[in-house]
């Protein structure tokens, strides 16, 4: 009778045979590249949770400092920082300066950017990944890319120079047709129909300026979608727009609103743009025709006269602001996204 060794074949230690140590494939090897395998897992997941706690901890860091620069002006303001609407005042040991007008022309521009940016981004990704032939997709989609690569000072000139006064005669019809709206009234206390430099020009260069990273985020998330997905509606007998309505779209919401939030903190920061379109303080009216300041062209125009700690402090409080609305408007989209996804 045969051993119950060699009625299995199994001959441990015979490198000829199969399962032996030195063939290819064989149990040791496949220890060693499981071994391999899992190395190389521990020192990904290392540097990926090191890397998000240096981009943690490097906003921590940014955030005490501007705390630390602010407080001590703000502990010097005799205004209310969050209603005073007068001029600032920032020499001498008592300082004036408040945010609402900032925070009212930050908001306003934004907004009006993301309500035209947004449909424009939709309909490009659609058109992208839905209905543009093959041969158009590589052209339009460098084509909306490459406004991302335009400097922003050449929008603000584009702006002032080119679009603010093409939209004279058009702000001009709105305010004589439209002007019982809050929206298009006759200015008031900023005369600059006759240049542009409306917030409604700041808001359509800021649009311009966004278009591109929603576009891009919506159309490589809209791409994603499961081809399963897709064919099982055809198979229903659905069309092209209603496979784009109940697969594409519900899939691809999260990263239109990401996308679109990733735009919005552009605008909210967006600097040298605005400064030359919009840069003088105006009433928070909700009137589109008239100027105002950001927070990001307040501190810009008055950069220079940063000659005291004091002074820089004041501005910096505003600095400060402009970076909580901004984590505020992340955290916000990223509860949209995580809703959505439940």
């Amino acid at each position: 009778m045969t051993s119950l060794s060699e009625q299995q074949g199994e001959h441990p230690g015979d490198p000829t045979l199969p399962g032996g140590p030195t063939e290819p494939g064989g149990d040791t090897e496949g220890l060693r590249s499981g071994k391999s395998s899992r190395l190389g897992d521990q020192i990904f997941r290392t540097l990926s949770v090191g890397s998000g706690i240096l981009v943690s901890v490097i906003i921590a860091l940014i955030a005490l400092f501007l705390l630390a620069q602010a407080i001590p002006s703000l502990a010097k303001n005799t205004a209310n920082f969050f209603t005073y609407q007068g001029e600032w005042i920032t020499t001498g040991t008592e300082l004036k300066f408040g945010i609402p007008q900032l925070f009212y022309a930050t908001v306003v521009v934004s907004v009006i950017a993301l309500i035209l940016a947004m449909p424009i981004a939709l309909g490009i990704s659609i058109f992208l990944t839905e209905y543009a032939p093959k041969r158009l997709v590589g052209p339009i989609t460098y084509t909306v890319d490459l406004l991302a690569a335009v400097p922003s000072i050449v929008y603000g000139l584009w702006g002032i120079l080119v679009l603010g006064p093409a939209l004279v005669p058009v702000n001009e019809w709105l305010v004589g047709n439209l002007g019982f709206l809050p929206f298009f009234s006759e200015p008031t206390q900023v005369a600059n129909m006759s240049t542009g430099g409306t917030l409604l020009t700041a808001g359509i260069v800021l649009a311009v300026m966004i278009l591109p990273i929603i576009t891009a985020v919506t159309r490589e998330v809209f791409i994603q979608t499961p081809k399963g997905q897709r064919e099982a509606a055809l198979a229903l007998g659905a069309t092209k727009w209603e496979v784009v309505r109940v697969a594409v779209l519900p899939f691809g919401f999260s990263g239109y609103i990401s996308g679109s939030m990733l735009g919005l903190g552009r605008a909210l920061g967006e600097t040298m743009a605005l400064l030359l379109i919009i840069s003088t303080a105006g009433p928070m009216n909700f009137n589109l025709m008239e100027s105002g300041e950001t927070f990001a062209t307040k501190i810009a125009n008055n950069a220079a006269e940063f000659d005291s700690p004091a002074k820089t402090g004041a501005y910096i409080s505003a600095g400060l602001t402009l970076f909580v609305l901004t984590f505020l408007v992340n955290a916000a989209a990223r509860a949209v996204v995580t809703g959505k996804k439940k």
